[in-house]
């Protein structure tokens, strides 16, 4: 997959940082150490394989006696990021991830809407946003479903309430679109979607989204998010519960196959409603 211009930026900041840190005579654990993470996270940062968050980017300016040139550099890559600041590095994990697991409550992930389906949940969450600011929504979120097409795809898991299914955002047109996409990228195997029953009970009441994220030589990470806000986890401890979590909500699940048959119905069922209004 080809490099984005926000993968050379975050990789020139790596470069940066690795320049000032072997002038200031640190090895990667030592400067680890004094930042708060791990000497293999310094190095996943200088190759621009990892972002640092906000307080790591100050820390780093506060041990090296840079001035701030990694806060500045931080906040304009994030500024330039069409994603909101807490989900950028999370889309930048997407692209490289070998496998992605993700739990949605209430609305389709991102990386399975269809495009009327982002235009319909971006103009409900704002609904006087310029058509400019609406557009460079979708093209960013375009843009992350690519990998599922791409030939180096993650494998890519989900789990989708039941209230996913019955929420029409859109309307019925919009859904059955949407439910269909679903339905045709698990029929081409290049998904796997389960649904989560309400009838299960207390499992089916979680109401965070929460995403894994598996990559080839980095340690797996955690997202999860609310309505105005996310947090990118990557704490092992805390990673290795949030995916018990997981295991956990995709045992409460239907079968794949009955999963199909409950989106494809939905997806007629929304179809016929479209046909009589």
């Amino acid at each position: 997959m080809a490099k984005s211009k926000q993968q050379d930026a975050w990789e020139f900041f790596g470069e940066l940082l690795k320049e000032r840190r072997e002038a200031a005579g640190f090895s990667q654990g030592e400067l680890g150490r004094r930042v708060f993470v791990s000497g293999a996270y310094i190095g996943l940062f200088e190759q621009g394989i990892r972002k640092p968050q906000l307080d790591v980017a100050r820390r780093i300016d506060e041990v090296l006696q840079t001035g701030g040139i990694f806060e500045r550099t931080w906040r304009k890559l994030i500024d330039k990021s069409p994603y909101a600041s807490y989900f950028s590095a999370v889309a930048e994990l997407e692209a490289v991830a070998t496998r992605i697991c993700e739990f949605a409550p209430t609305v389709v992930p991102g990386l399975l809407q269809t495009a009327e389906y982002m235009r319909a949940q971006t103009l409900a969450m704002y609904p006087f946003a310029t058509e400019e600011y609406v557009e460079e929504k979708l093209t960013a979120r375009l843009d992350r479903a690519r990998i599922l097409a791409d030939a180096t795809r993650p494998e890519y898991w989900a789990v989708l309430h039941e209230n996913v299914l019955l929420t029409p955002v859109g309307g019925p047109a919009v859904m059955a679109m949407t439910l269909d996409r679903i339905a045709a990228l698990m029929r081409q195997r290049w998904v796997l979607v389960t649904v989560l029953p309400r009838s299960v009970g207390a499992h089916a009441h979680m109401t965070g989204t929460l995403k894994l994220m598996e990559f080839e030589d980095q340690p797996p990470t955690a997202y999860t998010e609310t309505e105005f806000s996310g947090t990118l986890l990557d704490d092992p401890a805390v990673v290795k519960q949030a995916q018990r979590t997981y295991d956990l909500l995709r045992v409460a699940t239907l079968s794949p196959e009955a999963s199909l048959s409950l989106i494809e119905s939905a997806a007629e069922d929304y179809r016929r409603c479209a046909s009589t209004t």
